[in-house]
């Protein structure tokens, strides 16, 4: 990676003026993720307010940038939520051209929800651009795609803790385990447990297939393939620790086939066939 900025293709693209704030998925880690509406953010923005999971190859691509750290991470010491929106208030009001850059997509548990109400309840325009969030991104560098025509026809993605820290009391795991074929799980490491625990007493198996993420799309990326009933143990003996996407159903398998980054490293796939279909892929 140079410190290079990469150059944007001829194309009509928006300009970021003085007194706006741009809210913008910086994707699941990979700088290579990033949209070109993102890149095109950090090469006009005065400040850059970046969460925790921004990588610093993005953060270079914005050297004539202030940047202002305002990650908030789990178990740490953070800044307060009301402190990050009136913050973005105020650079806007000083006339500064300010980017908003969050990890995965702002709208995906991002609180990007948030920000960008406080900052139109106060009168600041705001431009909205998505991202990649970790839980489509991060499982398919994985290998692990969240549907499947012979595995899903739903796809659940759920927070592992809410504003507590705690595990989500408004979600019905009794629903959600019998309702969705496959879980998407954002910031469940430290909940795991209990969220194993509600969704085999609501009737899934302890067989059935999981997987954790963690740093996914970086260099750091690790796997973990387990069970429901084992994972637990299974993280508690890798020493994982987060930030992690957990993914519960049988789209899980198919990593055993398109483990990409292992077959790109020289490693045959292990199944060719791990749903047991027993006929090619493309037949109907």
């Amino acid at each position: 990676m140079t410190d290079a900025i990469p150059p944007l293709p001829a194309y009509n693209w928006p300009t970021l003026e003085k007194g706006w704030v741009w809210l913008c998925g910086a994707g699941p880690g990979d700088a290579g993720l990033l949209t070109l509406h993102a890149l095109n953010a950090l090469r006009q923005a005065d400040v850059v307010v970046y969460d925790a999971l921004v990588q610093e190859d993005i953060l270079q691509w914005a050297p004539q940038a202030a940047l202002i750290y305002a990650g908030k991470r789990g178990g740490k010491p953070s800044a307060k939520q009301r402190d990050i929106s009136l913050r973005l208030v105020d650079l806007a009001r000083a006339g500064k051209r300010v980017l908003r850059l969050k990890g995965g997509d702002p709208f995906v548990f991002g609180r990007g929800g948030e920000e960008a109400q406080t900052l139109v309840q106060h009168g600041i325009p705001i431009r909205i651009i998505p991202g990649i969030s970790a839980g489509i991104g991060g499982l398919a560098y994985a290998g692990i795609p969240v549907t499947h025509r012979d595995v899903n026809q739903s796809v659940t993605f759920v927070t592992g803790h809410d504003q507590s820290g705690n595990t989500p009391g408004s979600l019905d795991w009794a629903s959600i385990a019998k309702g969705s074929q496959v879980i998407v799980i954002y910031m469940g490491m430290k909940h795991i447990a209990q969220i194993a625990g509600q969704l085999m007493a609501a009737g899934r198996p302890p067989s059935e297939p999981v997987a954790v993420v963690t740093t996914a799309t970086t260099a750091d990326q690790h796997v973990l393939e387990t069970t429901l009933g084992t994972v637990v143990d299974d993280i508690a003996a890798s020493g994982m620790e987060p930030p992690a996407i957990i993914c519960v159903g049988r789209s899980v398998l198919m990593r055993q086939v398109l483990d990409w980054q292992a077959m790109g490293a020289g490693q045959a796939p292990r199944n060719l066939d791990p749903l047991d279909r027993g006929r090619p892929a493309e037949s109907a």
